[in-house]
C-alpha cells in the first residue's frame, strides 16, 4: 500500500500516524487471540482480520520510515480487549469490537488508502457476523438469566421498600424480603419447570409416527393415501408421491422399511434439545431469580435499619441494575449507557410506586 499524494508531513501527522500504527497492532492482537479460543471456520476468519490489520500497521510503518524510538501506547478500549480477549474469548469482545470497528478514523485521513478505508468497512461486517453467531448461541439463556435476575431485583426491591414504607419494624422488613426471595424463586422455578415439560409433551405428540408406512407392503402402488402423510408432514405433492411410491415398492419387494429412513421434517429430538431439561430450566430459574432478589434484602440482612437500610439497598439494586442494563447493550450492539438508564428507570418506577403506596397506607394505619 502507497499513501495518496499529500503535503509534506508534520510533526502532527507522524504522531497521528503512530497512533493508528499501535491501535492496528493492538486490534490485531485481539483478533489473534480471540482465533486461538476457537475453531474451524470462526478461527480462519478471525485470523484473516489479523492479517489485515497487520497490512495496515505496514502501511503505518512504511510512512514513518520503520519503527519509531517511541510509541504512544494504545487506547483504552483497545487495551481492555485484548486483556479480554485473552483471558475469556467471549461474545462480549466480539460485540466490543463490532463498536470499535464502526467508528473508523480513516474515513476522514488523507493518508489512509481507499483500500483500508473499505477494510474498515469491510471488517465491520465480518465482526457484526462473527457477533451475531455468538448472540444467537446466547440469546435464550442470556435473556432467561436477565429476566430472572432482573424479575428478583426489581420485584424484593418493590416489596421491601413498599413494606418499609408503612413504618414496620427492621425485622418485619427482613422476613417479608426473604419470603418474597423464596416465593418468588419457587414461582419462577415451578413456572418453568411446567412450561419446558408441557413445551416437551407437546413436541412428543406431533413426532412422526411410522405405523402407516409399516403397513406399505399392503398397499396398493398407484391408489393409496401414503403420500398424503408426508404432504400432512410438510413435503411437497411431488415428493410425497415419489417418496409414497419407494416405499410401497420397497416394501413390496420385502426390503426393509429402514433403509429409506424416516422422514424427518423438523427434526423433534432436535427440538427437544434446543428446549432443554424441565429440571435444569426450574433449578436455574429459582437460582437466578434468588440471586437478584437477595441483594434489596443486604441491607437489613446487615442490620442497618429505617432510611440508611433503604439508600443502601437502592444504591445495591441501582448497580446492579445499570450493570445488566449495560450488558444487554453491549450484547445487542446498541448503546450500554442508553440500555443501563434505562433498566434503571423501569426498575426504580416499579419500586417507587409500591414505596407511595406503602406510604399511604402506612398513614392511614397511624
Amino acid at each position: 500500500m502507497t499513501a495518496p499524494a499529500a503535503a509534506e508531513p508534520t510533526a502532527a501527522d507522524r504522531r497521528r500516524w503512530a497512533r493508528y500504527l499501535v491501535e492496528e497492532r493492538a486490534e490485531g492482537l485481539v483478533y489473534q487471540k480471540l482465533a486461538a479460543s476457537r475453531t474451524g471456520e470462526e478461527q480462519l476468519i478471525l485470523l484473516s482480520l489479523a492479517d489485515a490489520e497487520r497490512r495496515h500497521e505496514q502501511h503505518w510503518l512504511d510512512l514513518l520510515g520503520g519503527e519509531p524510538a517511541r510509541l504512544p501506547r494504545a487506547g483504552v478500549r483497545s487495551r481492555m480487549l485484548g486483556w479480554m480477549a485473552g483471558r475469556f474469548g467471549s461474545i462480549f469482545v466480539l460485540a466490543l469490537a463490532q463498536s470499535a470497528e464502526a467508528r473508523s478514523p480513516y474515513d476522514s485521513e488523507q493518508y489512509a488508502t481507499p483500500a483500508m478505508r473499505a477494510d474498515e468497512k469491510v471488517h465491520y461486517e465480518v465482526v457484526r457476523g462473527l457477533a451475531a453467531r455468538g448472540r444467537r448461541r446466547l440469546s435464550g439463556s442470556f435473556r432467561a438469566a436477565v429476566f430472572g435476575a432482573n424479575d428478583g431485583l426489581v420485584s424484593n426491591l418493590a416489596l421491601v421498600l413498599g413494606i418499609g414504607a408503612t413504618g414496620v419494624s427492621s425485622g418485619f422488613v427482613l422476613f417479608s424480603g426473604i419470603a418474597g426471595l423464596l416465593a418468588g424463586a419457587l414461582s419462577m422455578g415451578a413456572g418453568e419447570f411446567v412450561s419446558v415439560r408441557s413445551q416437551r409433551e407437546l413436541l412428543a405428540s406431533t413426532e412422526a409416527n411410522e405405523d402407516a408406512a409399516d403397513a406399505a407392503a399392503d398397499l396398493d402402488i398407484d391408489e393409496n393415501e401414503l403420500a398424503l402423510v408426508y404432504r400432512a408432514r410438510g413435503m411437497a405433492q411431488e415428493e410425497a408421491l415419489a417418496r409414497a411410491r419407494r416405499i410401497v415398492t420397497a416394501a413390496q419387494e420385502g426390503v426393509r422399511r429402514s433403509t429409506t429412513g424416516p422422514v424427518r421434517v423438523h427434526g423433534a429430538s432436535d427440538e427437544h434439545e434446543i428446549v432443554g431439561g424441565d429440571w435444569t430450566a426450574a433449578i436455574s430459574s429459582f437460582l437466578l431469580f434468588a440471586s437478584g432478589a437477595i441483594i434489596p434484602v443486604l441491607p437489613w440482612l446487615f442490620g442497618l435499619q429505617g432510611t440508611t437500610a433503604v439508600i443502601v439497598a437502592l444504591v445495591l439494586v441501582g448497580i446492579a441494575l445499570l450493570s445488566t442494563g449495560a450488558m444487554v447493550g453491549i450484547l445487542s450492539g446498541g448503546p450500554p449507557l442508553r440500555r443501563a438508564v434505562r433498566q434503571l428507570a423501569i426498575g426504580f418506577g416499579a419500586a417507587a410506586v409500591t414505596y407511595v403506596l406503602g406510604l399511604v397506607f402506612g398513614v392511614g394505619a397511624v
